[in-house]
């Protein structure tokens, strides 16, 4: 069923607590790509046009957990974000303590406080109901649009809804959130076929719950990147010094022999002898990769394979890198799904992480129907798996 959204509640003269993403890239203190700021504006806007105030909780980095870290402040997005509403966004020097109590409850109708960083405290990933009791008070509803973080239990997007409901506060999705769902849910649940899922990066071990849900659900799988190399060993191909998990042959064997036809592996690898762009170059057939070279992208002829199966597709679903898109000439294999993908007129989700970082560095990402901006919550939920963070959001 689907969650109340922002616009279902009444927000004049209520603070409504919010938990954002602002887990932005920070150079110098200074940030280098504020998307994730843009793409909170629609619910941040719809409250304050409707007269209420924010109070906005946000994570950033990786912080050890035992207070503050200054590089991990998010005292730069408090300016950026006031930049972007034209007015000032007050920034609170803590998250549960006095400065953040005071400025709450100075806080007016119309006027935004975003806490410091929720992890510069232990408590937060722990979940501690203590920490997010405080939270909560800070409150009179409560509204998740961090879809990046939807798959954590931690204390901001659990334990807070929980304790703001129990006190019959409302708890509801942002429009982020409710977007995100409704692609990822919609693709697994109800996908308009023929249905076709691209996976690539790194490792196997990474996406295994993955390939084993959408073999269930896709008619076709297209697999990539490094994990491909695990493949072809499973396969008995020859892999030179390509990455692979040994460890992780026989599970592609079951996978190979469980899936029949539906999973499409490379027909042809783009090799290097060297992990570098001037390395020497050989294309080679998928099962060719000569001693002392390395499959750094798929080949040509399995680009073209990829791309007119996607090209026939009305839903696809797009998570991981073709290749080392960094580097080129080996982000050819990737450029060449990308263009797929947005020339199609398929229903397209990119999952985020290194496929929304290329779909927006090759100028496709107003091409495609949805770009996900939680690349572990985006994989968690195309391996069918339930959020807890979503299921204590209210019924519609």
């Amino acid at each position: 069923m689907a969650k109340k959204t922002i616009t279902d509640i009444d927000v004049a003269g209520k603070k409504v607590l919010m938990r954002v993403d602002f887990n932005v890239p920070l150079k110098d203190g200074a940030i280098t790509d504020d998307r994730r700021i843009r793409m909170a504006l629609d619910s941040i806007k719809s409250v304050l046009d409707r007269g209420g105030s924010l109070v906005l909780m946000s994570h950033l980095g990786r912080p050890k957990g035992e207070g503050a870290e200054p590089e991990f402040s998010l005292a730069p997005a408090a300016v950026r974000l006031g930049e972007m509403i034209g007015s000032e966004v007050v920034f609170a020097s803590d998250t549960v303590g006095d400065d953040a109590k005071a400025k709450v409850a100075a806080l007016q109708a119309g006027g935004v406080v975003l806490l410091e960083n929720l992890r510069f405290a232990k408590a937060e990933k722990k979940g501690d109901e203590d920490f997010a009791a405080v939270l909560a008070s800070f409150g009179d509803a409560y509204c998740n649009d961090a879809f990046g973080t939807c798959h954590r239990d931690h204390a901001s997007m659990v334990a807070v809804p929980r304790a703001m409901k129990t006190d019959g506060k409302p708890a509801v999705c942002g429009f982020l959130v409710e977007k995100e769902i409704q692609y990822l849910s919609e693709a697994i649940g109800e996908p308009k076929r023929p249905f076709v899922a691209i996976l690539g990066g790194a490792k196997v071990s990474d996406k295994i719950n993955v390939i084993d849900n959408l073999l269930t659900v896709c008619d076709k799988v297209l697999i990539g990147g490094a994990m491909a190399n695990t493949f072809a060993l499973a396969q008995g191909y020859s892999v030179g010094k390509s990455m692979v998990e040994p460890d992780k042959v026989d599970l592609a064997k079951s996978l190979i022999e469980k899936a029949g036809d539906k999973l499409v592996l490379p027909i042809d690898a783009h090799t290097g002898d060297a992990f570098s762009a001037d390395c020497d170059k050989q294309i080679v057939p998928a099962d060719g990769t000569a001693e002392g070279y390395m499959a750094l992208d798929i080949g040509p002829k399995t680009a073209k394979l990829f791309a007119d199966l996607v090209t026939s597709a009305k839903t696809v679903v797009w998570n991981g890198p073709m290749g080392v898109f960094e580097m080129p000439p080996f982000d050819e294999g990737t450029k060449a799904v990308a263009k797929a993908v947005a020339d199609s007129d398929s229903v397209s989700i990119i999952g985020g992480g290194d496929s929304a970082a290329a779909i927006q560095q090759l100028g496709f990402a107003d091409q495609v129907s949805h770009v996900s901006t939680g690349g572990g919550a985006s994989l968690e939920m195309l391996e069918g798996k339930a959020f807890n963070s979503v299921d204590l959001l209210d019924e519609k």
